[in-house]
């Protein structure tokens, strides 16, 4: 299915002739209910909602949310919501998935969509919104595989769910590309693509953890790291802010960490970003549209759903000629010519 994101010259026209029609509702409210991580997380709760708030800006239109302390707290928020007036519900995260379907079956009127999670047969009123992040954490891995130091990287995540070891997948499978084509050995640690075992903190929320994690594979020898844990990988960074750049470098997930992390912008060498502000937003322009329909979304790197962020701080660090290797690798895997997935 094909989607526009915000901002592009097409959204821009489509919501012009949209609203000159006279079209577009005000009396419209769009609730969301966060993982456990919290609204203000930096990482995908709180980029979902600014897809929220972006549509709120746009549309004129009501947004509203409810924060999960508890896994516990899932099932409890969805039916707040759900006799509160919500036009339409977004649950953020892959572990919401048995509490939005559960909602979605009982109450077939009330328009879903979630993030991380795909039904498969499809929920008619539940639209996923799924990210193949491991595309552009393929682009981190080659990066990463060209920048290391010390031939060693490493990675660990939250949870050993899909949308946290899809990234790891990528990661991994880019520094193997970069070994193949360049006759090199830069190891990965943390993540075994044949196993499916590694390194999981357990957990979205706790720095300590982070840094921990970060600090273990770092007194193995890597000075990369990619944390796929969202606000875990925080802790991650305040130990590279320590240790200096020039002996460990984060790479981050989700959302641009450069610009959600300023205070320590300066230890990422880029993000692997996943545009769930654009598809929130996009789900929502559907609602109120009348188009909205159960099924899925993707986004891609050739539609800009997924990303690497750029190297800000690190860019004069990043040789040219490797830029210019990402560039064409990131249009050989649009074209298909290099697959990232097996």
């Amino acid at each position: 299915m094909r989607y526009l994101f915000p901002g592009s010259r097409l959204a821009a026209a489509a919501l012009a002739a949209f609203v000159a029609t006279g079209g577009m509702a005000q009396a419209f409210t769009a609730c969301q209910v966060t993982d456990t991580g919290g609204i203000d997380d930096n990482s995908f709760n709180q980029t979902a909602w600014k897809g929220v708030e972006d549509a709120t800006a746009a549309f004129g239109i009501d947004g509203r949310f409810l924060e999960s302390q508890a896994e516990t707290d899932y099932e409890a928020n969805i039916n707040s919501l759900i006799e509160g007036d919500c036009d339409i519900i977004i649950t953020v995260g892959f572990l919401l998935g048995d509490a939005t379907a559960k909602a979605a079956r009982s109450n077939p009127d009330q328009k879903f969509s979630i993030v991380d999670f795909a039904y498969d047969p499809v929920i008619p009123n539940v639209l996923g919104q799924v990210y193949a992040t491991d595309q552009a954490a393929f682009l981190a891995g080659y990066l990463a595989a060209g920048m290391t130091k010390t031939k060693i990287l490493g990675t660990f995540g939250g949870i050993n769910i899909p949308p946290v070891t899809i990234f790891m997948d990528g990661f991994v499978r880019g520094a193997n590309y970069w070994n193949a084509v360049k006759g090199d050995s830069v190891t990965v640690l943390g993540w075994d693509l044949d196993s499916r075992e590694g390194l999981f903190t357990n957990n979205f929320d706790n720095l300590d953890d982070g840094r921990a994690f970060a600090q273990n594979l770092f007194d193995e020898g890597a000075d990369i790291v990619l944390p796929v844990a969202g606000p875990v990988g925080l802790g991650s960074a305040a130990l590279a802010d320590e240790l200096g750049t020039d002996r460990l470098k984060i790479i981050g997930v989700d959302a641009d960490l450069y610009l959600t992390d300023p205070q320590r912008g300066h230890v990422y060498l880029t993000s692997v970003t996943k545009r769930m502000d654009a598809t929130v937003y996009n789900v929502i322009e559907m609602a109120m549209q009348g188009t909205f329909a159960g099924g899925v979304l993707v986004g891609t790197l050739e539609n800009g759903g997924v990303g690497l962020a750029p190297f800000h701080d690190m860019d004069s660090l990043v040789p040219e000629m490797l830029k210019t290797e990402l560039d064409a690798l990131r249009q050989a895997i649009v074209d298909g010519s290099i697959p990232v997935s097996e």
